[in-house]
């Protein structure tokens, strides 16, 4: 589990979305931003908690968040699934992981009696000064925009 907390300076990070453009925390210097990392896109939990944030995401927009999804797939899966569920923030493909361990979020998980290492859905909201307002560790996929907003 990631070790970050609130008041601490979010990671710097910069990686490849699934167009290959390069996004970094450098881009919304002055802005809040939600990043939430995800397991596997296109899975039952993933794609529930990505429509979710992307069905209340006008109303993150009118608060002036924007929203950042990561997970370790690459970028041609994150493409399919930003396709596919029109989802209107972009993807980080973070295959090597650099972004995922800088948050803390890659460790020992179990499902069903199996233990691997893997993502932990967790949730970062950074606040205009690149400071964590909040870290949300127990995410309701498919009402996740709520424990945000």
């Amino acid at each position: 589990m990631t070790t970050l907390k609130v008041g601490d300076k979010a990671p710097n990070f910069s990686a490849l979305d699934q167009d290959g453009n390069t996004i970094s925390l450098e881009d919304y210097k002055g802005k809040k931003l939600v990043v939430f990392f995800y397991p596997k896109a296109s899975t039952p939990g993933c794609t529930a908690e990505a429509c979710n944030l992307k069905d209340n995401y006008q109303t993150f927009q009118a608060q002036g968040y924007e929203i950042l999804g990561v997970s370790a797939d690459s970028a041609k899966r994150q493409q399919n699934f930003k396709n596919k569920y029109e989802l209107p923030y972009p993807l980080l493909a973070d295959e090597d992981k650099k972004v995922i361990e800088a948050f803390g979020v890659w460790g020992p998980k179990k499902f069903m009696g199996k233990e691997y290492d893997g993502i932990h859905r967790t949730t970062f909201v950074i606040d205009e000064n690149g400071v964590l307002s909040e870290v949300i560790t127990k995410v309701k996929t498919k009402d996740h925009a709520a424990q945000i907003l």
